[in-house]
């Protein structure tokens, strides 16, 4: 169990980190020195070259994420169940997860329909200038914001991760336990007052019933 929850942690944060980096450097890197070029018609392609090559390799990197990220759900669900707080950073990092995997793929979905484009001549990969057709720099706007979205999101996955690390240390896991232990037993106390609370509602409303059956007989003289 310990090598294969070693084996599952290692793909989860090789590949967020290929993620995370890829998806930075590409900003910087790729895209930066593409901007450079002096022939601004090859701008856009070679950029797209870069990252057509890049894509297979991402790919891999968030698929060995995602296969990680479901192991080490599923070993540590018992302790999800009995430790306050996991389940709530487990919510978040599911929900940055999805986020993160939007804003990737509908980037690539962007580049691609760049990389069509041909050789317009644009300012930079994801700024356009005044020969920039109307379509692209449509695009380019939005990949733009999508260049940094990602690195913005995969980051805060690894805060989150470090985070979740640092929920499994003994000191913090007994916390955790215990609070989770003290908010059922105050839940129990809650439901019983509730249930008894109703049981004393339903004994009243009988008693009601029956003073008032007793009225009536009394008032018919039975």
């Amino acid at each position: 169990m310990s090598d294969t929850h070693t084996t599952l942690r290692s793909m989860h944060d090789l590949g967020l980190a290929a993620w995370f980096g890829g998806s930075l450097m590409g900003a910087f890197g790729v895209n930066g020195a593409a901007a450079r070029i002096d022939d601004s018609t090859q701008r856009l392609p070679i950029a797209s070259a870069g990252w057509a090559r890049w894509t297979p390799v991402n790919a891999a990197a968030i698929g060995a994420h995602l296969a990680g990220a479901v192991g080490e759900l599923v070993t540590e669900s018992p302790r999800m169940a009995a430790q306050a707080g996991v389940g709530r950073a487990s919510t978040l990092k599911t929900a940055l997860t999805v986020s993160a995997l939007a804003a990737t793929g509908y980037s690539r979905l962007l580049g691609m329909r760049l990389a069509r484009s041909g050789a317009p001549s644009v300012q930079g990969v994801t700024e356009p200038n005044q020969q920039t057709p109307a379509s692209v720099a449509a695009n380019q706007r939005k990949l733009k914001m999508l260049q940094w979205a990602i690195p913005a999101l995969t980051g805060a996955l690894i805060v989150v991760t470090a985070y979740m690390g640092e929920q499994q240390k003994p000191g913090q896991m007994l916390r955790g336990m215990l609070g989770r232990a003290n908010g059922m037993m105050a839940g129990g106390r809650a439901m019983g007052m509730m249930s008894g609370g109703r049981a004393m509602g339903r004994n009243a409303g009988r008693i009601a019933a029956v003073k008032a059956v007793r009225r009536q007989m009394a008032m018919s003289g039975r």
